[in-house]
C-alpha cells in the first residue's frame, strides 16, 4: 500500500490558493484514476484504489498546514505504511521557480508548517513532489505567508492544470521506480519524467 498526501487548508476560501496546490493535484488523482467518493477518517479525508497496478490511498489532511501530521500520522499506523518507503507528499515549494516540479527524498521543511508537522510525528525520510510556486515579486507587500494564502493569478491559473499534470506524472514515477529514481528523471524546468 502507498500512501499519496496532498496538503492544503480546508473550505472554499482556499480553494485556489497557492498553498492548496497538493490539494489539487490529489483532486485529480483521484478524479483521474476513478477513485471512489472520500471519505471522513484521519483528520482528513481519503480515498483508496490503484494507479498503475499500485494500490494507493489518496489523503487530504483538513486540520490546517500546522496541524497535518497529526492526520498523516494516523494513516501511516491505520495502513500500516512505511514513510521511507510507502508515503510521498505533495506540497507547494517556494523555493522552486513557478510550474517547476521536482521529487526530492528527505530534507527539512524549508518554513513549510505541513512538512514541519509531518516531519515532527514521522521524521523527516520521506518523498516529496514539491510543486514550486515562486518566491513572491519583487515590491510584493506582507509577509511570505500572505503570498501562499493568495489565488495564483490569472497567468498563473491557466497553467496550472499542466503543472498539475507534471505533478502526476512525477507522482507515478515515485510509485513505479521509488523515490530515487523519480528524483533523478525529474529534471530542471518544470519537466517531470512521463511514466513508463
Amino acid at each position: 500500500m502507498k500512501l499519496v498526501v496532498g496538503l492544503g487548508n480546508p473550505g472554499t476560501k482556499y480553494a485556489r490558493n497557492r498553498h492548496n496546490v497538493g490539494f489539487m493535484v490529489a483532486d485529480r488523482l483521484a478524479s483521474d484514476f476513478r477513485f471512489p467518493e472520500w471519505k471522513d477518517k484521519f483528520s482528513g479525508r481519503f480515498t483508496k484504489g490503484t494507479i498503475d497496478g499500485d494500490d494507493v490511498v489518496l489523503l487530504e489532511p483538513l486540520t490546517y498546514m500546522n496541524e497535518s501530521g497529526k492526520g498523516v500520522q494516523a494513516a501511516v499506523a491505520f495502513f500500516h505504511v512505511d514513510p521511507k518507503k510507502e508515503l510521498v507528499v505533495l506540497h507547494d515549494e517556494l523555493d522552486l521557480p513557478f510550474a517547476d516540479v521536482r521529487v526530492k527524498v528527505g530534507g527539512g521543511h524549508a518554513g513549510h508548517n505541513g512538512l514541519r508537522s509531518i516531519i515532527g510525528v514521522l521524521g523527516p525520510d520521506f518523498a516529496r513532489v514539491r510543486i514550486g510556486i515562486g518566491r513572491p515579486p519583487a515590491g510584493f507587500r506582507g509577509e511570505v505567508a500572505d503570498f501562499v494564502l493568495q489565488n495564483f493569478d490569472p497567468v498563473e491559473d491557466a497553467t496550472i492544470p499542466d503543472v498539475v499534470t507534471k505533478s502526476i506524472d512525477a507522482t507515478r514515477k515515485w510509485l513505479d521506480k521509488g523515490a530515487l529514481a523519480a528524483a533523478e528523471n525529474t529534471p530542471k524546468g518544470g519537466r517531470a519524467a512521463k511514466s513508463a
